[in-house]
């Protein structure tokens, strides 16, 4: 069940030149009757109370204004495509049935998020022993905890209201014992540091401002943008408290041309850049619970409001291909091919794509026709997993349509259920950096297999936008194209003005537009999340080493003898500024390598398959890579360009692996 959404959600209607308007997605519950949904516009509906909703103060409309600023061929593409899901919707199958889940209060709501927020010891039954969450609590910074303590009271009231007996510790006292140990630490404080980080990008960040609204959709792609590093050592929502503190004057609609927008890029960092899918399991699920808590803060600080919404629950197929989740499609095809983590069918259809080249005019724009779309979905059906379907019979634009659609017909959005809502709400974030900010935490806290799928079409759509001299496909095109698929094929259950329509199809599209072009950027997780999962790491191994001592004094064992073990576990054998790298797959299994200011985890890695010969010589770059496990950190794949001695000081206890990526 979803505990997000935006109180912005929107049926949109297509606006045609002709003046027609087209309207898309579900019926309106009238009284008590309940919307459902048609298979082609998803098999799931995302109810919202019929009330008046609190939205974002907007000047008057102007469809002229408006139109007249956004690219007048890219927005046909989207009506366009709008229009083609419409008539696919007419050769559809029979409904599937839904039924209505009931939405529950906003006790239970915030209750929901503290549980997905690793957070569930803070109340009910298992509140008698907080102490993990205490140690998670911590480590937040001053925007995560104001958003954990607003739920945390409002979780408090309920509870009382309902006359449950649940002891609820008050989070204020531990966010002040927090606030004082960081004020006596030595060597400057982290409020400090962070204030030093944020100046830093400050510049910058200010000239990338750019509210979202209804003038202004993508940059013309003719006119360079200057390129400008985006601040990933800082708490994102901290940088927006920060430039909301100091630059009030600042915060107020740009005039200027889109174009003189910066380009964000990666900034490089020394103890290397941390990936999705570089971390262990363990880490990986800190880093959810943390990305949850930053996401709120973010939009709390920003006032933009998040809500739950109703959702609906669907009776889904077990087998198959289309309107099939893609669990059910991933241990489908894991029995066949073990490890795999993207649906062969998805695979498939983009390898047909490409196999018909990539520069054909109109590629993903222009759809086959709907009766043939039909038939070839009954037959792949029927005969995909078998391996008799005959894929020569399946044109270019055949196997685009079947893409886009097999997309729209996932039980469940491929943005999710949960966060498709917060996904849509991005276009109302004021700062391209912050829509950027805000989307980096989402892709992180989609489930893996969406996300997974997810890299795999954008970094197709990427291949297409590459030949766009030729198949005429720019990052604007594609981006119309695609949006209704991801987007708007999911009927909100709210009556919209039509300025609010034509916005909504705006901000989608520019949201598409900022996943397709940043998705290496966006796949990357910040530092500062990083290192509070460090944070969190080293206190449980404090918290950890207290109870082991206790343990011992208590069964009378030698106490000096095992400090003295502990300490010189890490110092054996290895003199001072040297680290042991081991590499058990490998000939030469140990070495000891001298830190240098220059050595990097690609001159770690070249210097052990340079010594290796026979069978393991023809092991290439990519195929093994450098670990750092233990110490602050489970466990964590290094970038090539990670220096060796920076890291060392920022996790000195660690060991260091060479070793493949698991499957």
């Amino acid at each position: 069940m979803s505990w997000l959404s935006s109180s912005q959600g929107v049926v949109l209607t297509a606006y045609h030149p002709s003046g027609k308007d087209q309207a898309v997605g579900n019926s309106h519950a009238k009284g008590g009757e309940e919307a459902t949904s048609s298979r082609r516009y998803g098999q799931y509906t995302m109810n919202q109370e019929s009330t008046t909703t609190k939205i974002m103060e907007k000047p008057p409309f102007d469809r002229s204004i408006s139109q007249d600023s956004l690219d007048e061929l890219s927005m046909e593409d989207y009506w366009i495509e709008l229009e083609n899901i419409k008539k696919s919707s007419e050769n559809s199958q029979e409904d599937q049935e839904v039924v209505v889940v009931k939405e529950p209060d906003e006790g239970e709501l915030e209750e929901e998020w503290l549980k997905e927020a690793g957070l569930s010891n803070l109340f009910g039954e298992s509140a008698g022993d907080p102490q993990e969450s205490m140690v998670f609590l911590s480590t937040l910074t001053r925007t995560q905890a104001a958003a954990v303590q607003k739920r945390v009271e409002t979780v408090s009231q309920t509870l009382r209201k309902k006359n449950k007996q649940y002891q609820i510790p008050d989070v204020r006292d531990i966010f002040a014992q927090q606030r004082e140990s960081k004020e006596t630490a030595p060597g400057g404080t982290e409020s400090q540091s962070l204030r030093t980080n944020e100046n830093k990008y400050q510049g910058r960040d200010d000239e990338a401002s750019n509210l979202v609204g209804e003038e202004k959709l993508i940059p013309p792609e003719e006119t360079p943008a200057p390129e400008t590093d985006i601040n990933l050592e800082v708490s994102f929502a901290e940088q927006a408290l920060n430039q909301k503190e100091s630059s009030k004057e600042k915060i107020q609609k740009s005039k200027g041309d889109d174009a003189t927008l910066p380009s964000f890029r990666l900034p490089k960092d020394k103890t290397g850049t941390t990936r999705i899918g570089d971390l262990a399991p363990q880490d990986m699920k800190k880093v959810c619970h943390l990305a949850l808590i930053e996401l709120t803060a973010l939009y709390d600080v920003l006032g933009i409001e998040l809500k739950q919404q109703k959702a609906v629950k669907i009776k889904t197929k077990d087998s198959g291909l289309f309107c099939v989740p893609l669990t059910v499609l991933l241990e489908q095809d894991q029995r066949k091919v073990p490890g795999m983590r993207i649906p062969l069918i998805f695979q498939k259809l983009i390898s047909r794509i490409e196999e018909g080249g990539l520069e054909t005019e109109g590629l993903l724009r222009i759809p086959g026709a709907a009766i043939r779309i039909k038939n070839l979905c009954q037959e792949l059906e029927a005969k995909f997993y078998e391996g008799t379907f005959n894929w020569e019979s399946v044109k270019q634009h055949d196997a685009a349509s079947l893409l886009k659609l097999f997309i729209r017909e996932l039980p469940q959005p491929l943005l999710s259920v949960e966060y498709l809502k917060a996904f849509q709400a991005v276009q109302n974030l004021p700062t391209k950096k912050q829509q950027l900010q805000a989307l980096n935490l989402l892709v992180i806290l989609l489930p893996d297999a969406n996300r997974d799928t997810l890299k795999a079409l954008l970094e197709f759509l990427q291949r297409v936008i590459d030949n766009k001299e030729k198949n005429k496909m720019t990052v604007m095109n594609v981006a119309m194209v695609m949006a209704p698929n991801l987007f708007m094929c999911h009927a909100l259950g709210l009556k919209s003005s039509e300025q609010r329509e034509f916005v909504m199809a705006a901000g989608t599209a520019n949201t598409m537009h900022l996943l397709i072009k940043y998705q290496k950027l966006l796949w990357t997780i910040p530092k500062f999340i990083v290192n509070q999962v460090r944070k969190q790491n080293t206190e449980n191994h404090k918290k950890d080493k207290r109870a082991m001592k206790k343990l011992l004094k208590k069964m009378a064992y030698d106490r000096e003898k095992y400090e003295k073990q502990d300490k010189s576990t890490n110092d054996a054998d290895v003199p001072q500024g040297v680290i042991r790298v081991q590499a058990p797959h490998l000939s030469k299994v140990s070495m000891a390598i001298q830190l240098t200011e220059e050595l990097k985890a690609s001159d770690v890695l070249a210097r052990f398959l340079s010594q290796e010969s026979g069978v393991a010589q023809t092991l290439k770059k990519g195929e093994v890579f450098l670990y750092e496990i233990g110490g602050n950190i489970g466990e964590r794949c290094l970038d090539d360009d990670t220096y060796m001695k920076d890291l060392y000081q920022l996790n000195p206890n660690a060991e260091w692996v060479i070793k493949s990526k698991p499957l």
